[in-house]
């Protein structure tokens, strides 16, 4: 019992570092300032391809993908590069918190998918809550002609729906026993190959702080992905996955510290109906779980 509270807690505190280090990366893309999105999503795999690296040598394992996991692998890195790109579009365009909650939708799509291609069944009050996060997430959005930025909510939302698809591709790895580190470093390195050719055509000269800026992105993207996935190795979705929420908190401090930003009260509306389905479904498998042990 010890053991497994013990586990819980590393899985908590492991997912909360995760939160601190995206909110970290979202803060630092947006101060790059002016820098074409296609160079923020190249510097942003580059760096952590070669902690991936370092990791896997250090642990003296393969980069080859395991038996019949390569299609997943490429798979997993076409979505989740576009989610990348909607993501980073939208921090540039709208309030950190709002693009951070709008990526938050990936757990909900992640439900959706993996019904669809992993034939896991969504239950009745699980549909439920995915049709109410998506209502709280057009609170967010505001599709009317008049949302100057709706563009940039709309690729904020495409990019959490990416993340959720990318997510199911990382979940049939993990039943297939593929290695949590080679995902990160294929994705990471499929990533940099992909936006390489644009940076060699079209670079734009960036300055000192422009750099330090990108380089910091790189390594919270880096620490963020290593630091979710040590989370979900140590405690199962169902018991840890509410807190990766805080993200949206730590993102609304910062932004309203380093940018000034101030969500409306319809943003602040869609917050409060997506975090109470996240804790609405935590809540439900802690008690599913409980059940079936029972």
């Amino acid at each position: 019992m010890k053991n497994q509270i013990s586990n819980k807690t590393k899985g908590v505190i492991y997912i909360l570092l995760s939160a601190v280090c995206f909110t970290g990366m979202n803060t630092f893309v947006r101060l790059a300032g002016d820098v074409p999105t296609f160079q923020k999503v190249f510097f942003r795999n580059f760096v952590a391809m070669f902690f991936a690296l370092f990791a896997l040598i250090k642990a003296g394992e393969s980069i080859k993908p395991a038996k019949g996991c390569l299609r997943y692998h490429i798979l997993r890195s076409v979505i989740g590069l576009a989610g990348v790109f909607g993501n980073f579009y939208a921090i540039d365009k709208i309030e950190l918190s709002d693009a951070s909650m709008l990526n938050k939708m990936s757990p909900f799509f992640a439900l959706i998918f993996s019904a669809l291609f992993i034939k896991e069944k969504v239950k009745p009050k699980q549909a439920i809550a995915i049709a109410v996060a998506f209502i709280g997430s057009l609170f967010i959005i505001k599709p009317t002609f008049g949302n100057e930025n709706l563009i940039a909510s709309m690729a904020g939302f495409i990019g959490g729906m990416c993340a959720g698809a990318a997510y199911t591709c990382v979940r049939k790895l993990g039943i297939m026993g593929e290695n949590g580190k080679l995902i990160v470093f294929i994705f990471s390195a499929f990533s940099s190959l992909v936006t390489a050719p644009y940076l060699i055509f079209d670079y734009h000269p960036m300055t000192l702080w422009q750099w330090a800026a990108l380089l910091m992105a790189g390594l919270c993207a880096a620490g963020g992905q290593f630091s979710i996935t040590a989370a979900y190795t140590h405690a199962p979705s169902r018991e840890i996955s509410v807190y990766d929420y805080s993200q949206v908190v730590f993102a609304a401090i910062v932004g309203f510290f380093a940018f000034g930003d101030i969500p409306d009260l319809w943003s602040f509306v869609g917050y409060f109906v997506i975090c109470a389905m996240a804790v609405w479904m935590f809540l439900y498998n802690n008690r599913n779980a409980l059940h079936k042990k029972a």
